[in-house]
């Protein structure tokens, strides 16, 4: 099942030469998970609650392989490069499997409860 790195960023001005360093190699330490940006430093259209920062969306084939490129020493190298320099959170995510319905999920949740 796909799942995601999702990191929400709020850089600031100016840019550390180290952050375009860790820019200039993220990608080559997610490829070898099957990792791929579908939206990177994108500021999006907020359109509920207060903007939270810049977005970067990153899709691996499943959760495990984002867990290995997370603990990977090609990222965990890197990684000091931009926590020192721009706060941030990162969440990696579990998508949800072909055909999923939110309407069971809701019954279920009713019946829970």
């Amino acid at each position: 099942m796909t799942a995601y790195a999702i990191a929400v960023l709020r850089p600031t001005a100016p840019v550390h030469p180290e952050v375009l360093v860790y820019i200039e190699r993220v990608q080559s330490t997610f490829e070898p998970f099957g990792g791929r940006f579908l939206s990177h430093g994108k500021s999006g259209e907020w359109r509920e609650g207060e903007r939270l920062g810049d977005v970067v969306l990153v899709e691996f084939p499943d959760l495990e392989r984002a867990r290995a490129w997370y603990a990977s020493p090609a990222y965990q190298e890197i990684l000091p490069m931009r926590t020192a320099h721009i706060p941030g959170e990162l969440v990696l995510l579990d998508g949800v499997p072909d055909g999923y319905d939110a309407s069971r999920t809701a019954a279920a949740m009713r019946a829970a409860g």
